[in-house]
């Protein structure tokens, strides 16, 4: 079957015929096999952590979400609304990717340092609150006592500008934690 016939078949059916082959492979391990396996997986550090719940929030740290693809999958996986905490001050990169997502799960987006000019921009209309801070402890704080309940407060900073990710995973989690 050639790339263009299989591209025509669409999306969930690519997705399907794909989960049907490594569910074949599955059954042809041995059990022992499948937990040998699972066992060497690692959780990537700062990668969907959760911090705490407060004030009928939960905090997650996604600090290693230092791309759009990887923002993309945070929120996608974030269950209802979500405040997200974003650093993408990169000028260069595309978050237009995002806004079809952030439509349907971002609620608040509190962009630190450069950040707000330029997600300002490309979320105008989509996200319905936009707020700029300047640092990450400001950030947090804005997140902990905006009048939204029962959502996510998601930092997915959606770029590789700034600080490493370990420190960015650091200083969310103190902040969140010193509330």
């Amino acid at each position: 079957m050639s790339i263009e016939l299989l591209a025509q078949q669409g999306r969930s059916r690519i997705y399907g015929g794909l989960a049907s082959v490594e569910a074949a492979k599955l059954r042809q391990m041995r059990d022992s096999g499948l937990r040998a396996c699972f066992a060497r997986l690692e959780d990537t550090p700062y990668r969907m952590e959760f911090v705490a719940h407060i004030h009928e929030k939960n905090f997650v740290n996604d600090a290693a979400a230092r791309n759009v693809n990887a923002t993309w999958f945070a929120l996608d996986h974030a269950r209802g609304g979500v405040i997200w905490i974003v650093m993408g001050g990169d000028e260069t990169a595309d978050y237009s990717p995002l806004r079809q997502i952030a439509l349907r799960k971002v609620r608040m987006m509190i962009c630190v340092g450069k950040a707000g000019e330029n997600m300002r921009r490309v979320f105008v209309g989509v996200v319905p609150e936009i707020i700029e801070v300047n640092n990450l402890a400001e950030a947090v704080n804005r997140a902990c006592y905006s009048a939204m309940d029962n959502v996510q407060v998601l930092f997915s900073p959606a770029t590789r500008v700034g600080e490493s990710t370990e420190v960015l995973g650091r200083m969310f989690s103190r902040e969140v934690i010193e509330l």
